[in-house]
């Protein structure tokens, strides 16, 4: 990314970009900002200061700081070369943003794993080791889990990213399954099974708490495990 691309940012903390030609238009909802970007390329920095901190923290906190800056960046390089191909019908931009992100973050699947693999096995955590923002303090100790990383890390890759998407970037079911363009029947049994997986394999340390919580999730709460979910998960 250079000084004269569109998405030239100056730092991911703040969402600040020196694309200032772009402020005129910050009012406008993501949605008319994409469809306007596609005469005036300037107008999608505005969407760039809005949800590239966003992505970063939940990119960093599933693959460290030094990752979720290559990530990010090439999640909104990404989404500014397919803009016109945006469906302004779905439920806004956040879930197609986290769906470009996680396709990029399953190309680091092993490194991902190997992380939570470490971290049950010693209880040092190489990801959490390098955010160094103050605010993350607590996140971190939260996720300092070693069944809950073993339990993570047993996942499949999809009940892994429909599971964190619903903890980490709070989404709802239709949400989570528009960011991986999956139907909401399966978005229930992933997360159906991944909650079934975690108790198992976190065994008596509880992960999920008296209010059905997850260690290591900042309090975002897990849906409740369901009795039955008619629409099968076939991958």
């Amino acid at each position: 990314m250079t000084d004269s691309d569109p998405l030239c940012r100056s730092s991911w903390g703040n969402g600040t970009t020196r694309a200032d030609t772009a402020r005129a238009g910050t009012a406008l909802p993501d949605a008319l900002l994409i469809a306007a970007s596609l005469d005036e390329p300037e107008r999608f920095a505005v969407l760039f200061d809005r949800h590239a901190p966003t992505i970063h923290q939940y990119v960093a906190r599933r693959l460290g700081r030094d990752a979720a800056d290559d990530v990010t960046a090439e999640t909104f390089l990404t989404a500014f070369r397919i803009r016109a191909r945006y469906d302004s019908g779905l439920a806004g931009v956040r879930p197609w943003l986290h769906g470009i992100a996680a396709k990029l973050i399953s190309r680091h699947r092993r490194e991902e794993v190997k992380a939570l693999k470490l971290l049950a096995r010693t209880g040092r955590d190489p990801v959490a080791e390098t955010w160094t923002d103050s605010a993350d303090d607590r996140v971190t100790a939260q996720a300092a889990s070693r069944p809950l990383a073993k339990a993570l890390a047993a996942l499949s890759e999809g009940d892994r990213h429909a599971l964190l998407l619903f903890a980490w970037a709070d989404f709802s079911y239709q949400e989570i399954a528009e960011a991986l363009d999956i139907p909401v029947g399966t978005v229930r049994s992933r997360l159906n099974r991944a909650r079934r997986k975690l108790r198992v394999t976190a065994g008596p340390y509880r992960p999920f708490g008296e209010s059905d919580e997850i260690a290591g999730t900042a309090g975002a709460a897990v849906p409740p495990l369901e009795p039955h979910v008619s629409e099968g998960d076939p991958a």
